[in-house]
């Protein structure tokens, strides 16, 4: 059979992200495989899925037809995947999530309400990594998972890619340094910089940009809400720098105004740690398929 359930996610994914680049790096396919995939069908039943010339990409009707079959049989899988696995004795365990940004709750909690929903005979407990290591809990059993920017070298714990993202330093929209294409590490110079209540060692704006360059900023501000961070930068009480996804819809709302760190700008990529020999654990593999949707789950 050449249409397969690989080529339903696929066209699924495109749908949701918008474009093959963000589809590709959802479904952790090379770009060219992606579109080999979507070419493969194309060729056999001799029918074109896309208007290429569309920018955006848009669904030809043949397409659409796939697409809704997609959305249609895909959850029906997904249920019967989980019910194979609860009569494999799989279904129930425990899940210790820590975090290590604050920023994390934004895709985070929609991915577990999903979760739950899939694995409710799972134990899951969430908490941040303020007061302890928590790669070291996560050797010592008192945490299952943990969701990391930082990619370490350890023989027992193996890193999860789970989504690349940008640090964007936001701004009022009015604020002088919005007339920049982007900003350097000088321009914190004389400026507040509003933060989560975290150490300067713990924070990639200070690890990577600012302490490199030896720059201090003015004033730190901190603060525990995402959405107190961004009423205060609207309020012209300060800059702060948060990852692409808590922004995203800000920006195209215009409450705020992001501008790059640095010409070729500061990309990372978030991680999910977990024990190297429960890595085939089926409640963990699920939700770490799920947390690499989670921007797509809202």
């Amino acid at each position: 059979m050449i249409l397969e359930l690989r080529h339903l996610r696929s066209l699924k994914a495109i749908e949701e992200t918008g474009s093959l680049v963000r589809a590709a790096e959802r479904l952790h396919l090379s770009q060219s495989a992606l579109s080999h995939q979507i070419k493969t069908v194309e060729r056999y039943f001799d029918i074109k899925l896309y208007q290429r010339k569309h920018k955006p990409l848009r669904l030809s009707a043949a397409g659409q037809r796939l697409l809704a079959l997609a959305q249609r049989i895909l959850p029906e899988v997904e249920i019967a995947e989980y019910e194979l696995k609860q009569l494999a004795g799989e279904a129930s365990g425990r899940l210790h999530i820590t975090i290590e940004c604050h920023s994390c709750f934004e895709w985070l909690v929609p991915t577990l309400d999903h979760y739950r929903k899939r694995w409710p005979d799972v134990e899951v407990d969430i908490r941040l990594a303020n007061s302890f290591e928590p790669i070291k809990a996560l050797c010592h059993e008192a945490v299952d998972l943990v969701i990391t920017t930082d990619q370490v070298k350890h023989a027992d714990i193996t890193f999860e890619p789970l989504f690349e993202y940008q640090a964007l330093s936001i701004m009022a929209n009015d604020h002088p340094l919005a007339e920049k294409q982007w900003l350097s590490a000088d321009d914190f110079a004389d400026q507040t910089l509003i933060t989560y209540p975290v150490e300067q060692q713990r924070l990639d704006i200070f690890t990577q940009f600012l302490g490199p360059q030896q720059v201090q900023p003015k004033h730190i501000r901190q603060s525990e809400l995402t959405v107190m961070i961004l009423q205060l930068v609207a309020s012209k009480r300060g800059l702060s720098v948060l990852p692409d996804w808590v922004v995203n819809e800000y920006i195209e709302k215009e409450y705020v105004t992001a501008r790059p760190l640095g010409e070729q700008g500061m990309r990372g990529t978030l991680y999910a740690a977990i024990r190297q020999r429960e890595a085939d654990h089926a409640y963990l593999e699920d939700f770490i398929s799920l947390a690499r949707e989670g921007l797509f789950l809202k």
